[in-house]
């Protein structure tokens, strides 16, 4: 990750290498990238024909994926399911999937290869263990947020998070939008406590969403497509404003897991 100094200087290309994935959704494949924003790990896993079994990578040093670590699932497509040592979960759009730190065998199937399921991942290490634990979209805690006028009346789905599914570090859960409103998560805000990572999914192919990050005081633009997934680091802020309606799925980790703590930035302040 660039330091907020480094990010002052770097032309659009650099930018968009250092903090966006553009390429991680590929079809019949598990693919994943260890970053250092709190050593996260975001992958997809898109199974056609046949199960996905999610192996293990020298970078991590560990006898298998989960022996140190946690992971977080969202379903973004049709019906699929998860199984995790020997137990099957149903996993409708929607649903999210919580896989505790030990879990040794895990695999990922779709009902129908024509319309597979689309599982995005996220993992943080975790020095305890939680039960793999299922929540549909009825299951989730909602919050109703923002207003029509100011274009940001939207309703935010906690899955993993104090008050609902237990985890180690990682908090998890989407957003969607009433019609009509397109900004995200303004006014903004920063984590100095932790990291967040955004992607953004259900984007039209032909329109995009304009994602603001950097210090307050001096923000960049990324514009995103469909199951791109940017970064944010603790000193960044992060919102954005879809060209048509969106979806996006929200997760961090780091310090502590109150989903209200941050540092809120007026409007009026952003540079």
């Amino acid at each position: 990750m660039p330091s907020p100094r480094e990010a002052c200087i770097l032309g659009t290309d650099e930018l968009r290498d250092a903090f966006l994935l553009d390429e991680l959704f590929l079809t019949g494949e598990i693919d994943f990238v260890y970053t250092d924003l709190d050593r996260a790990v975001i992958g997809s896993a898109i199974p056609t024909t046949q199960p996905l079994a999610l192996g293990n990578d020298d970078a991590l040093k560990a006898d298998f994926f989960c022996q140190r670590r946690e992971l977080g699932v969202l379903n973004f497509g049709s019906a699929g399911r998860i199984t995790v040592d020997g137990v099957e979960f149903e996993m409708a759009a929607h649903d999210c999937l919580y896989i505790g730190r030990g879990s040794q065998e895990i695999s990922f199937t779709s009902e129908n290869a024509d319309e597979p399921a689309v599982f995005y991942l996220v993992s943080y290490p975790a020095h305890c263990t939680h039960p793999t634990t299922k929540a549909s979209r009825a299951d989730a805690n909602r919050v109703e947020l923002g207003t029509r006028d100011e274009a940001n009346e939207r309703t935010i789905f906690q899955y993993i998070h104090q008050n609902g599914i237990q985890s180690c570090q990682l908090v998890m859960g989407f957003t969607e939008f009433q019609p009509g409103s397109l900004w995200n998560t303004m006014p903004c805000h920063t984590h100095d406590r932790r990291s967040e990572v955004y992607c953004y999914f259900d984007v039209p192919a032909a329109h995009r969403v304009l994602h603001m990050m950097g210090e307050p005081q001096e923000t960049r633009p990324l514009w995103v497509a469909d199951r791109q997934v940017v970064l944010s680091p603790a000193w960044s802020i992060h919102c954005g404003c879809g060209t048509a309606s969106y979806r996006f799925c929200w997760a961090m980790g780091g310090e502590n897991q109150a989903f209200t703590d941050m540092d809120r930035v007026e409007i009026s302040e952003l540079r």
